[in-house]
């Protein structure tokens, strides 16, 4: 039985489609960055990927942090535990290297974080600061391209390399400001990544779910508002939930999805669909 799932997901199934699934992701290895708290994105993609079979690396911003995460690491038998501020210089070459140590290869990376400063999150693209708009940059972007990067000697025998993006960079959204341009270069991003990655078997997507109730969502002025219209115009009337977006990261990681790369891959109840 998925016990994970169960513990996350918020509505009772009688017939879990996971259980049926089963280990398909046995073998499997793989570093997820950006679990903050049992709410977070990356926790539904890493109980989801545990609950498949997948062994995983989860990394904590810092000591702060670490006391929310710990638990859940735990509870998915996360088998190694690591800092990772990807600001700090050398904080991610230690945890690439800690991977290289103990597994000696790695199966997969999910990149899940993201950045920008409350004062330019909050204000006009117009009027965002250059410094504000760097860091968001960096921490949203630039770090997928230096996972990669860290990444591609460990997956010896190809790979997948996964960022999670969302429909503000593809339409402007009310309040989204600075982060549409900022995951319009991530998608982008995924996209060369492929280009250049796919001839040793690494493949590269972009996930982007509609709203989620997420700590890192809390920060968008008025997301309230963002998540009423998204429950409206939707097909289904309803948000996706960390575990729905688990399950397709799971199809991504395993051997379903090998004839794909560089695709932005929505999971969004079909928002993106409807002007």
């Amino acid at each position: 039985m998925d016990e994970q799932a169960l513990k996350i997901d918020p509505l009772p199934k009688v017939w879990d489609p996971d259980a049926r699934i089963g280990q398909m992701l046995e073998g499997k290895r793989g570093l997820i960055v950006g679990v903050a708290n049992a709410d977070s994105i990356a926790y539904g993609c890493a109980a989801k990927l545990r609950a498949f079979g997948a062994e995983l690396a989860v990394t904590y911003l810092n000591e702060k942090s670490k006391r929310f995460v710990e638990p859940l690491a735990e509870q998915i038998e996360a088998s190694l535990f690591l800092p990772l501020d990807v600001e700090e210089p050398g904080a991610m070459e230690k945890v690439f290297k800690r991977i290289g140590e103990t597994w000696g290869e790695l199966d997969f990376v999910i990149h899940s974080i993201a950045f920008a400063p409350r004062e330019d999150l909050h204000g006009r693209v117009v009027d965002c600061s250059k410094d504000g708009f760097a860091q968001a940059m960096r921490v949203s972007c630039y770090s997928f391209i230096e996972m990669a990067r860290y990444a591609e000697p460990l997956m010896k025998n190809g790979g997948s390399l996964l960022t999670m993006s969302y429909y503000g960079a593809d339409k402007v959204v009310n309040h989204y400001n600075v982060m549409g341009p900022v995951k319009s270069a991530l998608q982008a991003t995924a996209r060369y990544l492929a280009a250049e990655l796919g001839e040793k078997n690494i493949r590269v997507y972009a996930v982007s779910p509609g709203p989620l109730k997420t700590r890192a969502a809390s920060g968008i002025a008025d997301f309230d508002e963002l998540v009423d219209a998204a429950v409206k115009r939707s097909p289904a009337h309803r948000l996706v939930d960390i575990a729905e977006v688990g399950r397709v990261v799971a199809f991504l990681v395993g051997g379903g999805a090998s004839g794909m790369t560089g695709d932005t891959i929505y999971v969004d109840g079909g928002l993106h669909n409807v002007a």
